[in-house]
């Protein structure tokens, strides 16, 4: 059987790539990397759209494309139901789907105002006020689930559908100089010390500067 593949873009400023490829890191998914050129259609769509629903990223596996990031936590849940990505509760089930859900609809105005960008640092940046409703929906998520739930993750012991959609939010809250009580920015830690963070954070890193990042607004 093929290798499954894993069609991703840019590492640096690819909120919703992260997503899916965390998602099939931490379901334990034997995969390769394809990732696509700064100039391809596609890695533009995740750019500049703030819609979630486009072809990037992507997962071939066993004769199967899947692509939407819900989707492929869905299919990744599915195949590989012993490592938890779903909650095993059907309430906390439902629960971890609806603010996936609200991840991947909502939160526009933070997504326009703080695109991901893991290489950059913008030491007190001012959050302009649509931006910090978002925020402040956020951080009202991650304290209720940490509170409900027992942490150290959003949904218990270990990290899952749920962080992997937050993951991105990690990284712009830490770019951005956003400010968080101790137990938000304890979570942030948490998720940034995840070996699988911790490699693609490497990697963006690594990354060269081919797309200019005021295009990068998404």
């Amino acid at each position: 059987m093929a290798k499954p593949v894993l069609t991703i873009s840019s590492k640096n400023y690819g909120a919703w790539s992260l997503r899916g490829w965390l998602m099939c890191r931490l379901a334990g998914l034997d995969f390769s990397e394809k990732i696509i050129p700064p100039d391809d259609p596609a890695m533009k769509a995740e750019m500049l759209l703030l819609s979630s629903s486009m072809l990037v990223p992507s997962l071939q596996h066993a004769g199967v494309k899947v692509w939407d990031t819900l989707a492929i936590g869905e299919y990744l849940n599915e195949i590989k139901p012993k490592a938890g990505l779903l909650p095993a509760d059907v309430a906390a089930r439902a629960h971890c789907r609806a603010i996936c859900g609200e991840m991947h609809s909502g939160f526009a105005s933070m997504r326009g105002a703080l695109p991901m960008n893991i290489k950059a640092h913008f030491k007190n940046f001012k959050v302009w006020s649509r931006a910090q409703a978002d925020i402040d929906r956020i951080v009202a998520i991650w304290r209720e689930c940490l509170k409900a739930y027992g942490g150290p993750f959003l949904f218990g012991k270990q990290p899952g559908i749920a962080d992997a959609m937050y993951a991105p939010v990690v990284t712009r809250f830490l770019s951005y100089d956003v400010a968080l009580d101790s137990v938000c920015a304890a979570y942030c830690k948490r998720v940034m010390e995840l070996p699988a963070m911790k490699e693609w954070v490497a990697a963006a890193k690594q990354e060269p500067e081919e797309i200019d990042e005021l295009d990068a607004e998404f």
